[in-house]
């Protein structure tokens, strides 16, 4: 693991915190702007992007993702003169592969977990938690989960994991060390995914519930990526757990109202992390 700087000063902590944010912030920020302009020059060519949920889904994938993460992180190490050598990843070792594995038991029995205390606390306070804008598209037509589960791999992981966890993590390591950067970076994960939610009741607990849960889910990415010291891990157990979310919801939408009810039901957990 990479060495922490010596007696770092509070204004390099404090200066490494605000970075993180704003980079969480500035990804997200630019990622919608650009969902914009491409929206606007469909419909300047007389295609409207609303009446056709899977090219929305595209649309927001190539936004959020392929421009505003993956810009904004790669733009941070250019300005700042990092460069991808930065960011750790090589070729996966067997090694590399175990921890994969375990990452993916490990995040999926925390899911589990998760899943029964928000039903626990949705039961007790009458909160129901918002779910990813997703998830509706999806109602319309559960053939864009087809789509999401290569994208998964792919784009969302890749895309997700370079900035949270090889950038954002990577310059919080600098100065606070691995785990206290774990912590801060799977905050900002977790909460740069707030402008994805839609719907739920209940206050401010409907927005807090699934974005705490996500920030603790994602853990397991920053853990697993500072064991291994490559991100390889992290993309793909991202992206695993990605299109196993994707493919569990096409199966609830895709057949039968019963199946639907049931994912409403646990719609918080199962429809947050992406």
């Amino acid at each position: 693991m990479e060495a922490v700087s010596r007696d770092p000063r509070p204004i390099d902590q404090a200066i490494a915190v605000g970075t993180a944010i704003l980079l969480g912030a500035l990804g997200i920020l630019v990622g919608i702007v650009a969902v914009a302009v491409f929206a606007f020059a469909l419909a300047a060519a007389g295609i409207d992007v609303t009446d056709r949920p899977l090219l929305g889904i595209v649309v927001s994938l190539i936004s959020v993702q392929g421009v505003g993460l993956s810009v904004v992180g790669l733009a941070y190490l250019t300005i700042t003169g990092r460069g991808l050598g930065f960011v750790r990843a090589r070729l996966p070792t067997v090694r590399d592969g175990i921890w994969a594995l375990g990452g993916l038991i490990a995040i999926f029995v925390l899911l589990f977990a998760a899943g029964l205390a928000i039903q626990a606390i949705t039961a007790a306070t009458d909160v129901e938690t918002a779910q990813n804008s997703v998830t509706e598209v999806a109602q319309q037509d559960p053939t864009v989960l087809l789509l999401l589960i290569p994208a998964a791999f792919l784009i969302i992981g890749p895309a997700e994991e370079l900035l949270f966890r090889g950038i954002i993590q990577g310059r919080l390591r600098q100065v606070f060390g691995p785990w206290f950067a774990i912590g801060i970076a799977s905050l900002v994960f977790g909460f740069a995914h707030a402008s994805a939610l839609t719907g739920g009741s209940g206050g401010i607990g409907a927005l807090l519930i699934p974005l705490v849960t996500l920030s603790l889910l994602s853990v397991v990415f920053g853990v697993t990526y500072e064991l291994t010291e490559n991100l390889v891990v992290p993309i793909f157990i991202h992206g695993a757990y990605d299109a196993v979310l994707f493919g569990l919801i096409y199966v609830v939408f895709a057949y039968g109202p019963g199946l639907e009810t049931a994912a409403n039901n646990s719609s918080g957990v199962l429809a947050v992390l992406f």
